[in-house]
């Protein structure tokens, strides 16, 4: 393999490991605030991406499309929450699992039923079109460039938010004893459909950055969001800080296993084998890191709150 390659698969993970931050940071901001397990969170994503895609096409700007996805899913987050979750916080994990099951189903059935069955496609902005030149002479699509900067500054915006204003301070608070912010006058209810509108905000965002990069269809969440719930298992449940180093270590595993162990077989395979051989071991690589990590961490590369 040429360095020129390798270089470009691990910027690939890299933009790989962003895009899950985006998903996982909302993911484990709702678990370690509120305590719940919630399945339908890939489905926020992809109301986002459709949301973009609708949009774009009415507008002709993307950046009025990506701020309408965003929006859209916080506004949908807010309401799920209202109608549906604010009822499961303090019923067993498993009724949890159940109803926010049922979410998917129908959030997928909903929106086959506005959009059809057919995928829809939203192009990149003309402005992020192109290709940029790395050091080195390697040519990379500027849009992938965008979505890693765009990760960095909402990891950035997530850290100040957390650490350095009243309403990280009550989400802080939320994780450690929700009984006693409440006891001194926070409204928990309110908190609470933020801190979820937040999540499906980040989601959203999420979702409408990567449907430039492939199809808005039905159903594009779950494997997302599957990739989502690894990531903060191995970055430790309710850790921002650790799902954002959980999140590119995915992401650049995944993506360097997918090229680098086809190549590894076929020194001593025949081509056709080892291409099979290294996709199905590719694609248990996450799953076997996981599992080598929880076994020296339990918890996680990063316990709540740190």
């Amino acid at each position: 393999m040429s360095v020129t390659l390798l270089i470009e698969q691990l910027i690939n993970g890299l933009q790989l490991g962003t895009m899950l931050f985006l998903m996982a940071s909302g993911l484990t901001l709702v678990f370690g605030v509120m305590g719940l397990i919630n399945l339908a969170h890939g489905s926020f994503y992809m109301v986002g991406a459709y949301a973009t895609a609708v949009v774009t096409a009415a507008t002709g700007s993307f950046l009025v499309g990506l701020a309408a996805g965003m929006i859209a899913a916080a506004a949908v987050g807010a309401l799920v929450e209202l109608i549906v979750i604010r009822r499961l916080y303090h019923r067993p994990h498993l009724d949890q699992v159940l109803a926010t099951f049922a979410l998917i189903l129908v959030f997928s059935e909903g929106t086959r039923w506005l959009f059809g069955s057919s995928p829809l496609w939203l192009n990149p902005p003309p402005l992020l079109s192109g290709s940029v030149t790395l050091p080195g002479g390697l040519r990379y699509p500027l849009y992938r460039l965008m979505i890693i900067a765009v990760g960095i500054a909402v990891a950035v915006g997530l850290y100040l938010v957390i650490t350095r204003s009243r309403l990280g301070m009550r989400i802080r608070a939320g994780e450690s004893d929700r009984e006693m912010i409440g006891a001194l006058g926070v409204n928990i209810a309110r908190l609470y459909t933020l801190v979820f509108a937040m999540g499906a905000a980040l989601a959203g965002l999420a979702g409408a950055l990567v449907g430039a990069l492939q199809s808005v269809q039905v159903g594009m969440g779950e494997p997302v969001l599957i990739l989502a719930f690894v990531v903060i298992v191995i970055g430790g449940i309710g850790s921002i800080k650790g799902a954002l180093y959980g999140a590119i270590l995915v992401g650049v595993v995944d993506t360097l296993g997918r090229v680098l162990l086809p190549l590894f077989f076929r020194q001593f395979l025949p081509p056709s084998e080892a291409a099979g051989v290294g996709a199905a071991l590719a694609a248990m690589l996450i799953y076997i890191l996981m599992a080598v990590i929880l076994a020296f961490k339990p918890k996680g590369l990063f316990a709540a709150n740190d």
